[in-house]
């Protein structure tokens, strides 16, 4: 874990690198030592269809979601949505400059209980990554 969602306006894939963004978040979360690099999965979805605000076609959002399995302490919970935001805050800073965006981060625990998962990426990863 974590898996960190973003759901962004598709007018943004022309001023923005998704794919640079998605690596400087994964590259945020590693770095707070709060989750395992093997464990990271950053994913986005364009949403083609959406109104913002007053409806005007040129406001933009990405809105990230932090899914982080259970057992982390509201210190280490707080390290890694302020690491992610920070990153996408600073990545999205001059398009922001420019043009209304709205960006926005939330972060969902994983409850134990209900959640199942299956893998060997680990195998095929380096012993620092895990």
């Amino acid at each position: 874990m974590p898996h960190i969602i973003l759901d962004y306006s598709a007018s943004l894939d022309e001023a923005l690198d998704m794919h640079s963004l998605r690596v400087t978040l994964k590259d945020a979360a590693a770095a707070t030592g709060v989750v395992p690099p093997a464990g990271i999965r950053v994913r986005a979805h364009a949403t083609q269809h959406s109104v913002i605000a007053d409806g005007d076609p040129r406001r933009a959002d990405i809105g990230i979601t932090i899914r982080l399995a259970a057992g982390r302490t509201d210190a280490q919970q707080t390290k890694a949505t302020d690491a992610v935001f920070d990153a996408a805050r600073v990545f999205t800073a001059s398009h922001m400059a420019q043009y209304p965006f709205m960006l926005s981060l939330e972060l969902r625990e994983i409850d134990p209980h209900h959640s199942r998962k299956i893998g060997w990426i680990r195998d095929h990863l380096p012993p620092d990554m895990h």
